[in-house]
């Protein structure tokens, strides 16, 4: 029997990223925290609803690049992990796949806003290994 995980990945909405892409960008992401499986949903939404949601979820009347919502914490359930949601307003992104990336790594527990410095530096990193 196989214990090897892999990534469940589910895309909502128009995306000008290629799912393999996005899968591989999430992989890496995910990876750098040493997680390796369960479950993602990534939705590409408009200004009006990431903004809805900026403004339930942060205070934040205003749209926003990216939101990630993560589920499963540090200790997950048994059973698939539910890793969480990440959604992306691709007209108030600079770089889709830094998104993506960007939201992988809110997901796997690292939070620029509260780091030194760290989750900006590994997303630096992934994104050296990708290309534009």
């Amino acid at each position: 029997m196989s214990t090897e995980q892999q990534l469940d990945i589910e895309v909502l909405g128009p995306s000008r990223v290629a799912l393999e892409e996005i899968g591989r960008l999430l992989a890496l992401a995910l990876a750098s925290a040493g997680i390796e499986g369960g479950h993602v949903a990534v939705e590409f939404v408009s200004a009006e609803r990431i903004a809805e949601l900026n403004a339930e979820h942060r205070d934040k009347d205003e749209p926003t690049d990216v939101l990630s919502f993560p589920i499963d914490g540090a200790d997950p359930a048994p059973g698939p992990r539910e890793l969480g949601d990440i959604v992306i307003c691709p007209q108030h992104t600079e770089n889709l796949k830094e998104a993506i990336v960007h939201g992988a790594l809110h997901l796997a527990g690292m939070d620029h806003e509260t780091d030194e410095g760290e989750m900006l530096a590994v997303q630096r990193e992934i994104m050296a290994w990708v290309a534009p």
